[in-house]
């Protein structure tokens, strides 16, 4: 009983060292992703300011701006600075670009000539204007448009004259449109999320759109100041429930696990909050903590099979010792009895013995029994494989006898041209034999060569010219829709030569004896693969029509076939990834054999 509770406490104190450690292992991945993606993030965030701040101050050397500002009173000026403000915001693909005097007003802007232009309002008030005016540099600033309620980043720089006085400040608005679409949730994460936050807390770049404009530094009660009413005007601004919960163990400060409440719902994060450059903002990145539960239920699974491991190697080892005490202990008192009883151990040596005996001429016999199996077992192989090869022979040998007959007719009427198009062709069956023969060993196993684009019409083509030839099918009428454009699909050359030849011939020997013999082979297109039909008007297929696909059942001769052909067409289909199915016709008489491979376009 003792052995059971400490197998218990073990056990038990095993899952929770699997539980904490793939909770550590868990957060860590977690973490380092949610550091990655931040990083990421920053420096999207630093190309797009290097990319448009430098773009204000080239634009304050321009001699119609100081122009302008020097002469407000102007107006040839003041229409030559508005023509050069909309050039402006076309090279540099701004929403916005605008001057304004010392007082913030604006003299002039790229939207002159529309209903909300810019031009006759002033924007003291934004601190891209009186920041430029105090520190005489450049100066960025987030917020809503006014006038266009757009979001947009505003880079801004004095505009000086030739003593180097302040005459005003030009102002390039940028819309985050561009730079938004670039922090789309990570698709790396399932269950990520992204803020980017301003000095008041207030998120103006989110992920989920119910997170926009949404307080995540305050509460309920927090009055904002009257700059985030500015900025953001007509929001609401209203705070969003987090709560900070406790910090998972192994993780640096500026990770916490948060609980986000939406709709009465709370949902977990791991919070990483990163600033980012040249702003006070913040990038918020929160990744779920889902993928932590499944991290420790699988490093439980892995405590629970080292802790039965460890189990079944201490009842091992203990069942081990237990027995060879048992046997030092029996040996001691077969020593202390040797004496007495030595011809009672003699004759049991001896009854040893010839059960030692005995049982290595069982195990010799038993050697010798596998060892025929396992040869009757190869012979059993080699008969199927040399009966479907026989089988898959047997075509174009025949094919080859026909041409061989017509070139030996044609050499005595003279005909040399047909008699080399006759070698041709059974140099051609010949090179097919060989290849068949190299590929058989798809038929014992399912690592092939990867399949290629083919032209269905090909392997159509070539099969017609086997079954043409042969004596069989002289009085046959085979019809061949071959479509004008190429059927290209996912497959080989020659398997699906096989699989046809085995098809249209099953069909040629269905329609013997039947008045005015057809077959029909069309081709049809669906939305993602290409089916070949097979139809011929004799009389169908008898009951199951899946049993026509197992190996040796066939309802012909022995002449005519082994019934090995459409159990190896199946095969070479299935490792193709198509399908082959026959059935009878539902219009008129006889069979209909459907043969699917999956479409692939031309790369031509």
């Amino acid at each position: 009983m003792s052995y059971r509770v400490g197998a218990v406490l073990v056990f038990v104190a095993t899952l929770a060292m699997s539980w904490l450690l793939g909770g550590w292992v868990g957060y860590r991945q977690v973490e380092q992703e949610s550091l990655e993606e931040s990083f990421r993030y920053r420096q999207l965030v630093a190309n797009e300011l290097n990319r448009y701040l430098p773009v204000p101050e080239l634009m304050a050397e321009h001699p119609l701006l100081e122009k302008a500002l020097s002469e407000p009173d102007n107006p040839t000026a003041i229409l030559q600075a508005n023509e050069q403000m909309q050039r402006m915001a076309t090279i540099v693909g701004s929403s916005d670009v605008y001057l304004m005097n010392t007082s913030g007003l604006t003299i002039a802007a790229n939207n002159y000539l529309q209903p909300d232009s810019f031009v006759g309002r002033s924007f003291s008030f934004r601190p891209y204007f009186y920041e430029a005016m105090a520190s005489g540099d450049s100066a960025i600033y987030f917020a809503l448009g006014l006038m266009s309620d757009v979001r947009g980043l505003y880079f801004s720089h004095p505009v000086r004259n030739d003593e180097g006085r302040v005459l005003g400040i030009v102002a390039v608005k940028v819309l985050v449109h561009e730079l938004e679409s670039q922090w789309h949730r990570p698709s790396a994460l399932r269950e990520a999320e992204m803020v980017v936050l301003d000095e008041a807390g207030i998120s103006f770049l989110a992920s989920k759109p119910n997170w926009l404009y949404r307080n995540f530094f305050g509460n309920a009660e927090t009055l904002l100041d009257e700059e985030s009413r500015q900025r953001y005007p007509d929001r609401d601004l209203t705070p969003i429930t987090l709560d900070v919960l406790d910090q998972p163990w192994g993780l640096s400060r500026q990770s916490e696990k948060v609980a986000i409440r939406e709709s009465g719902e709370a949902k977990e994060y791991l919070s990483v909050r990163v600033p980012l450059p040249r702003l006070d903002w913040n990038l918020q990145v929160m990744v779920g903590t889902r993928s932590v539960l499944w991290t420790r239920i699988a490093f439980l699974f892995g405590g629970a099979a080292l802790f039965f491991g460890g189990l079944l190697t201490w009842l091992y080892l203990r069942e081990r010792y237990r027995r060879e005490a048992e046997l030092a202990l029996r040996g001691e008192q077969l020593e202390r009895r040797v004496a007495e009883r030595t011809a009672d151990l003699e004759n049991s040596n001896s009854k040893l013995l010839e059960e030692i005996r005995e049982r290595e001429r069982t195990q010799t016999e038993l050697r010798e029994t596998q060892q025929e199996l396992i040869q009757a077992a190869k012979l059993a192989v080699l008969g199927q494989m040399s009966a479907g090869l026989n089988h898959e022979m047997n075509q174009p040998l025949t094919a080859i006898q026909t041409y061989a007959r017509n070139s030996r007719r044609f050499l005595e009427k003279g005909a040399e041209d047909m008699v080399d198009a006759n070698l041709s062709e059974i140099i051609t069956l010949c090179d097919k034999m060989a290849e068949l023969t190299r590929q058989f060993k798809v038929f014992a196993r399912k690592s092939e060569g990867p399949p290629a684009l083919v032209d269905l019409r090909q392997s159509v083509d070539a099969s017609l010219k086997i079954i043409v030839a042969q004596k069989s099918s002289a009085d046959i009428d085979i019809q061949w829709s071959r479509p004008e454009y190429p059927v290209m699909c996912h497959g080989d050359l020659i398997r699906i030569e096989q699989v046809m030849v085995n098809l249209i011939t099953n069909a040629v020997q269905a329609v013997e004896g039947v008045r005015d013999p057809k077959v029909r082979i069309d081709i049809e297109e669906a939305e993602d693969c290409w089916t070949c039909l097979v139809r011929d008007n004799g009389p169908g297929l008898q009951g199951n029509t899946q049993q026509i696909f197992e190996p040796f059942y066939t309802t012909k001769s022995v002449k005519q076939g082994l019934g090995l052909g459409l159990s190896i067409s199946r095969q070479i289909v299935d490792a193709l990834g198509g399908s082959l199915i026959g059935r009878n016709r539902t219009e008129g008489f006889g069979a209909e054999f459907a043969l699917t491979l999956k479409k692939r376009e031309s790369t031509e």
